[in-house]
């Protein structure tokens, strides 16, 4: 009878917690897997909104990767911003959490560095625009004119070699709060009996203690941080347009997710715009695995 009344209550209590995991479920079939179903069947197809549906196979396809110039230089300009603002503010924000840790005042510094990810990213792209303006009254123009670095304003904005850079900085820069918030919570929660244990056994210093103890206890807050980054570095636009225009001078900073905009909401090709999607999706989705085959503990 008691091993009964066990099971009818390991039941109930399973049940339970179905039915408080269902909402989740459902929200994230509809607003998550269905759009991205949804996007691969729109990408064999040709789709405008308003003309009938047309099945093209593979055609999108083979137009982004042979015809389409302006994907190839998107396709670049994003894995070049993806592969250094990504880890260049994952690790930055790493190193801050890490020195910061130990501080009494570290609630004010999460806050000044989790605040710039918590505005949108075309508010902050308006504010850089004013250090980063293209004539003698920006902040950084003025102040290298005064000390006689330069004799005329540079154009932040407008130059083709400078628009990537000084976008890949503002993205370091915003991109560093959400990590550095989860980096510090991760910090907080290491055993300090650890230390002590790694003192006897030997560990002495910061740095052998940050290999041998912190790291490998932070895994699941560096894969998340990671898989963060790497979202938001692959899924860069508003700062972007917001900075430097849209589409920016000589598509010198023009990336997938900009690409997908323009054909989705400029020129109404949705099939197109899918086929983009779906790219930009299977090379998120390989280096979030190859960060998680990386970070993921050996025993899970």
């Amino acid at each position: 009878m008691n091993a009964v009344t066990k099971k009818k209550k390991g039941m109930s209590s399973r049940g339970l917690a179905i039915l408080f995991f269902l909402p989740f479920f459902i929200l994230f079939c509809l607003f998550v897997l269905a759009p991205v179903v949804q996007s691969i069947f729109y990408s064999f197809t040709n789709y405008d909104l308003l003309n009938r549906m047309d099945f093209v196979g593979f055609n999108n396809y083979k137009q982004l990767f042979l015809n389409d110039e302006i994907f190839l230089l998107a396709l670049k300009n994003t894995m070049i911003f993806a592969c250094i603002a990504g880890p260049v503010s994952y690790i930055m924000s790493f190193i801050m959490a890490w020195v910061l840790n130990d501080l009494k005042g570290r609630t004010v510094f999460a806050l000044a560095f989790y605040a710039p990810s918590i505005t949108s990213g075309t508010a902050m792209g308006v504010i850089w625009l004013y250090f980063f303006s293209s004539d003698s009254y920006g902040l950084i123009n003025n102040a290298l004119m005064k000390l006689g670095i330069i004799s005329s304003p540079i154009l932040w904005s407008q130059d083709v070699k400078l628009i990537l850079p000084v976008c890949i900085f503002i993205q370091i820069w915003m991109g560093m709060g959400t990590g550095f918030l989860v980096f510090m919570a991760g910090l907080q929660n290491v055993n300090p009996e650890l230390y002590e244990a790694g003192a006897i056994d030997g560990i002495k210093g910061r740095f052998a203690e940050l290999f041998y103890i912190t790291l490998p206890q932070m895994k699941p807050q560096l894969l998340f941080g990671a898989i963060n980054t790497i979202a938001g570095s692959f899924g860069v636009f508003d700062i972007i347009s917001s900075f430097a225009g849209f589409p920016t001078s000589n598509y010198a900073a023009h990336t997938l997710v900009a690409h997908v905009y323009d054909y989705a909401f400029v020129r109404y090709e949705m099939g197109y715009a899918a086929a983009v999607s779906v790219v930009l999706f299977l090379i998120t989705f390989l280096f979030g695995k190859l960060v998680m085959f990386m970070l993921s503990s050996k025993d899970e």
